[in-house]
């Protein structure tokens, strides 16, 4: 007879790393789905409320800054700006390279990101009290540091039970 375990040392695909997984699936999808009604996904709503908010960067900045590649990026900075939202302008300092810039019509969209996103996190925080939210964010920056050790090739064990 197989010894029963515990539901925290279940295989990934039945203990918390599905839950992780599944969750961030739900919340893209939800995101994507409000967001709809601007004619945006969610990486294009975070890249344009990103440089809306930061000012002109680089390509290259852009992508490190928000955790995608830098031709995920250019994709999604062709569309922002077939939409007219973004433009990209000369670096001053660097003709060989271009800033990622928002325009006038970006105003009013991001603000309407902002209202979607805060009508959002009032549906998904729901029932779940601020002591378990700040709980939940320190739990997801440890799993997120030790995650990038072991990206980092560190892969001793440093675990505390």
């Amino acid at each position: 007879m197989p010894a029963t375990r515990h539901v925290l040392d279940a295989p990934p695909w039945q203990g918390m790393e599905s839950n992780l997984l599944t969750t961030s699936k739900l919340l893209r999808r939800a995101y994507d789905a409000r967001l709809a009604a601007l004619g945006l996904k969610f990486s294009e709503a975070v890249v344009l409320a990103y440089v809306h908010d930061r000012g002109s960067l680089t390509q290259t900045q852009l992508a490190d800054r928000v955790g995608m590649g830098r031709a995920a990026a250019g994709v999604l900075i062709d569309t922002l700006q077939r939409r007219g939202l973004v433009e990209r302008r000369p670096d001053p300092a660097d003709r060989r390279v271009w800033l990622v810039a928002t325009t006038d019509a970006a105003v009013g969209v991001v603000e309407q990101i902002g209202a979607v996103d805060a009508a959002l996190r009032d549906d998904l925080r729901a029932g779940i009290t601020m002591a378990e939210r700040k709980q939940l964010t320190e739990i997801l920056s440890r799993l997120q540091a030790n995650l990038s050790s072991v990206l980092a090739g560190d892969n001793g064990s440093t675990r505390k039970e």
